[in-house]
């Protein structure tokens, strides 16, 4: 039997795009249909290799689950927001993006934002923030909080007259508490999805993009 000529990486990363539709990991007879495979002992050895570095493992009941390192995504290399660069030869590190962006998963959660009080601080409509829950923060910190019984998101600030929430937006005023502000977490991440606010996707032609 000739071995298919394919990287690992790419079976892995078939396989995640697979796991994203169908949130698991395929038998051994659909991963050869999946690799376009018609050795079953070819499989199994890939199988194991993934084991082996992390990407599969087994559960209680010997069904393929994904690993640690199933999740990983490749950080190729740096990349410029101003004049161009050349690429970087330098080997591509992976990072987790769950583990990059949780710290403490039995105290995190998931918030989306709604209005524009925080365009300041790069946060807008539409976007995911990641609280950490906590009873306390520091001034400086954007906190989600209660205050006189309703939840923002806001900077937490102090002066003289005690703690209130400060906007990233000059067209919101301070929020002082009238009978009381309580922290329920602090944020310690955000992020979102640009391809879903495009209404249209155009292929450029290579060679025919202009600056």
């Amino acid at each position: 039997m000739v071995r298919p000529r394919v990287s690992l990486a790419e079976y892995i990363a078939s396989l995640q795009d697979y796991f994203v539709v169908h949130q698991v990991v395929p038998s051994i007879t659909q991963l050869c249909e999946l690799w376009n495979i018609s050795g079953r002992s070819w499989t199994h050895r890939l199988v194991k290799r993934m084991k082996e570095e992390g990407y599969l493992e087994e559960s209680p009941g010997r069904r393929l689950r994904p690993g640690p390192l199933f999740f990983e995504r490749r950080v190729v290399d740096t990349v410029r927001a101003g004049t161009p660069q050349a690429a970087n030869d330098t080997p591509a590190e992976s990072l987790s993006i769950d583990r990059f962006l949780i710290g403490r998963p039995s105290e995190t959660e998931l918030f989306q934002v709604r209005g524009d009080s925080m365009v300041q601080a790069h946060i807008a409509e539409g976007d995911y923030v990641v609280i950490e829950r906590r009873n306390f923060a520091h001034p400086g910190e954007i906190v989600l909080a209660r205050v006189d019984g309703e939840y923002t998101l806001k900077y937490l600030a102090r002066d003289k007259s005690g703690y209130y929430l400060e906007a990233a937006n000059p067209a919101y005023e301070d929020i002082r508490p009238e009978h009381g502000l309580e922290v329920h977490g602090v944020m310690v991440g955000m992020f979102r999805r640009t391809s879903a606010r495009a209404t249209h996707a155009y292929e450029i032609p290579s060679g025919n993009m202009k600056s």
